[in-house]
């Protein structure tokens, strides 16, 4: 299957999965919403279920004949964990992650997940730029 209609199907997947969430539980599908409140023992095993699919998803995708991109990165543990928790303290900050802001915030026309997607874009494209072309190292 060609990658685009790959990518189609995929994001139509995601779009029903969150607008069939809000309308079940009335619940986001944020991920860093789900996986924060799953650990904390808020009531509902739905989460662990997500969480769950978010795993199973591309380890059963080869048995469906689905192509699994495999990431190829130049980032050592230390970069990839200073990484981790720099996006875990702007996920706290913004109050949810890309999957809350962009697919459900923005979907519902929040001024709010407007703001945190744009600043999100724009950092990510800061990020790839210094380290393309400017130098910026991320071997350690």
């Amino acid at each position: 299957m060609e990658i685009f209609a790959t990518a189609a199907i995929g994001g139509i997947l995601i779009g029903a999965a969150a607008a069939g969430l809000l309308l079940v539980n009335g619940s986001i599908a944020g991920i860093s919403g789900v996986f924060g409140n799953a650990l904390t023992g808020k009531p509902g095993l739905w989460r662990w279920a997500f969480l769950a699919g978010l795993i199973a998803a591309p380890l059963v995708a080869p048995f469906a004949k689905i192509e699994v991109p495999v990431p190829h990165h130049q980032a050592g543990l230390i970069t990839l964990a200073i990484a981790g928790l720099l996006v875990g303290i702007g996920t706290r900050l913004s109050g949810g992650c890309t999957s809350g802001h962009g697919v459900c915030g923005l979907s519902n026309l929040s001024l709010r997940s407007l703001t945190a997607t744009g600043t999100f874009m724009v950092v990510a494209a800061l990020t790839v730029y210094a380290v393309r072309h400017l130098g910026l190292p991320v071997g350690y």
